[in-house]
């Protein structure tokens, strides 16, 4: 279990707080804690400026916060397995190494710092970076989200050309050096304004932006350094996943720039409605119809199981329609513990439309012993 602060209560805020609430909250605190704006408490002020990074890269975006509000920070269990190349991960929070490397949190920090953090950003824009994450949906059955069940899906996606390795230039070439940006990408000006000189930065138009020039583009890739392709992609669904939950598999994303790795797969999971059976949190719930002999007399049902065994439970005899019993451990699974759900199922007692003459004469006969009243165990309308 994992001993990490709730990232909610790290920015403190709720967890219904909204995007500017959030981005609010971490400005403050990043400003509060940075190093720079510690320099007699460096050591705790960086843990605590980690701490309040990684809060807020992962609430800000939607996937992960979406994974995090299911699963917290230990993420669900049994999705596979902790590695391999077809490894199935639940989602687990990034921090960060240092301070070099904020993802997109660059046009926060310039906001607070006046900028300071642009070369840094910039060195990180032409070094490697990590491809973009994919979503996709897939629909399955009941009784699949009931068992567990594994997909093959084709998605589409950009991959690293085979041919050049990503480099964009011709086999047996590389790409050089950008020479009027020197490599850096940008091309830094001065320009005079009526508060005096300013300098300013600007992308280079050569390379446009990637510091590198290449002669002899790839002619498989076109100079990109990446094809699109189509493959096939195994998904392990877990026993006791629920509508609209997802299930990650790192790596299996858009491929990375300049050696960075490849992006997540996020799938998020769809549940036809079934004809019998409905949920209700890990319980499956059902109606049975019976007879109104064997709510009279009471009987030994056979109830048909998800998983498609079935359950012998005996109702005692006077039973009412409407009646609920509960077969124990018989739900769905749960994701995050070796519990399970019960199978609940409500008894109806059918009223037959067609009777023969000698079934309406034994009728007829039970109502005349009955008074043709039914028994009233409760007080009436008016008392």
């Amino acid at each position: 279990m994992s001993t990490k602060r709730d990232y909610y209560e790290v920015l403190g805020v709720n967890k219904n707080a909204t995007d500017e609430e959030l981005k609010k909250a971490y400005r403050k605190l990043a400003k509060k804690y940075h190093p720079d704006s510690n320099p007699d408490n460096k050591k705790e002020a960086e843990a605590k400026f980690k701490e309040v990074n990684e809060a807020y890269e992962n609430l800000s975006d939607p996937q992960k916060r979406k994974m995090y509000d299911q699963f917290g920070h230990d993420g669900p269990q049994g999705f596979g397995g902790a590695g391999g190349q077809n490894g199935y991960y639940s989602y687990t929070s990034s921090g960060f190494d240092g301070f070099g490397d904020f993802g997109d949190l660059g046009d926060i920090f310039s906001s607070i710092f006046g900028g300071g953090f642009g070369g840094r950003n910039s060195a990180k824009q032409r070094g490697p970076r990590k491809g973009a994450d994919l979503n996709v949906r897939i629909d399955i059955s009941f009784e699949q989200a009931f068992s567990g069940v594994e997909k093959e899906i084709v998605i589409t996606r950009d991959e690293e050309c085979i041919h050049c390795h990503g480099t964009g230039a011709k086999p047996g070439t590389s790409p050089i050096k950008c020479p009027t940006c020197h490599g850096t990408g940008k091309i830094t000006g001065v320009q005079n304004t009526i508060l005096g000189q300013m300098q300013t930065t600007r992308t280079c138009i050569e390379c446009h932006g990637s510091g590198e020039i290449i002669n002899e583009p790839c002619e498989n890739c076109k100079g990109k350094g990446k094809v699109r392709k189509q493959p096939k992609i195994k998904i392990k669904i877990p026993a006791g996943i629920d509508d609209n939950q997802t299930v990650v598999l790192r790596g299996e994303g858009e491929t990375g720039e300049k050696g960075g790795p490849k992006g997540d797969l996020y799938i998020t999971v769809k549940i036809k409605r079934h004809s019998i059976y409905t949920r209700k949190g890990n319980n499956v719930l059902c109606e049975v119809p019976i007879t109104i002999t064997q709510a009279t007399l009471g009987a030994e049902l056979e109830i048909p199981m998800v998983d498609g065994t079935k359950e012998q439970y005996k109702i005692p005899e006077g039973t009412q329609t409407g009646s609920k019993f509960t077969i124990r451990n018989k739900g769905f699974k749960s994701i995050n513990s070796n519990n399970s759900g019960d199978f609940v199922f409500t008894v109806t007692v059918q009223t037959p439309k067609r009777l023969s003459k000698e079934q309406r004469e034994l009728l007829v006969q039970l109502a005349k012993t009955m008074n043709e009243q039914p028994p009233i165990k409760k007080r009436g309308l008016f008392g």
